[in-house]
């Protein structure tokens, strides 16, 4: 096939940056002076009327030379490597062992007392008294609670009790759960990401947040304390879940036979190879 010494293309034009130009200074203006507005809008019209006559009624080209060169690909190895699996996969999907999911369960329930138990020690030592965290765990769910003061959130109360408990467990739960799945990621230092870095993390997130959504609930956290239980949290629940060994996934196996549907083509194929389900 006979290469062409040219090719017919779009031609280039800068309208597009006038017109994007011109509506950043129309909103600049907002904020700054009419006159930025004014200016941004003669942009917006010229922009629009430029990049309009370059495609209407007749699109605008150019002709390309064309540079024939020749490509050549080398490498410096012999032979494909693969990565250890089931079977002859070509390539297995990061990590490919990870904890039980009772061992995130665990976890989290575990973190979630060490966390309640550094929760009533900040509320004895701050002279808020031990129910404080508590009230304070339902006050964005209950809007009667915000206008209380301070000696109020201390005090005990039945209905906060029987709502706090089963919150404070399902959170605990589920980031438990997701420890399970994120300190296969840190193999060699999983207590540094579960213990201290994924509790700084969402520590700062949750006191960005409130300090948006719920104001007067963000004044009333000593954020040093959150900080410190939620440290506490990510070490138990991290200690918990290292300690319980590790199991290869189902990754790499077909839908059919993770979902433990018989399948008589692939299961003879993989056969005896095949690890046994997630242990709970």
């Amino acid at each position: 096939m006979k290469i062409p010494e040219k090719i017919e293309t779009p031609a280039a034009t800068a309208w597009p940056l006038v017109l994007a130009f011109g509506f950043t200074l129309v909103f600049a203006g907002f904020v700054t002076a009419a006159s930025v507005s004014i200016l941004g809008a003669v942009l917006v019209v010229a922009g629009t009327v430029g990049w309009f006559r370059q495609v209407l009624p007749v699109e605008s080209h150019e002709w390309a030379p064309v540079v024939d060169q020749e490509i050549a690909i080398e490498t410096s190895r012999h032979r494909v490597e693969r990565l250890g699996g089931f079977g002859e996969t070509p390539r297995a999907w990061l990590p490919v062992e990870t904890y039980p999911i009772s061992a995130g369960a665990r976890g989290g329930l575990a973190g979630g007392v060490a966390m309640a138990v550094l929760a009533a020690v900040y509320g004895i030592l701050s002279g808020n008294g031990i129910w404080y965290p508590m009230n304070l765990l339902v006050a964005g769910l209950l809007p009667t609670t915000g206008t209380q003061s301070a000696g109020q959130f201390g005090t005990f109360d039945l209905q906060h009790l029987f709502i706090a408990i089963p919150l404070h467990l399902l959170i605990s739960l589920l980031v438990g759960l997701l420890y399970g799945v994120m300190l296969p990621m840190a193999p060699k230092r999983p207590i540094l990401l579960g213990g201290l870095a994924a509790p700084l993390f969402w520590s700062f997130l949750i006191h960005g947040c409130l300090a948006v959504i719920n104001p007067v609930m963000n004044q009333r956290i000593n954020w040093l304390w959150f900080v410190l239980s939620q440290i506490g949290f990510g070490i138990v629940a991290g200690l918990i879940v290292v300690r319980r060994e590790k199991i290869r996934t189902r990754q790499i196996m077909p839908l059919s036979v993770r979902m433990g549907i018989e399948a008589p083509g692939v299961m003879k194929e993989l056969g005896e190879g095949l690890p046994r389900g997630p242990r709970l």
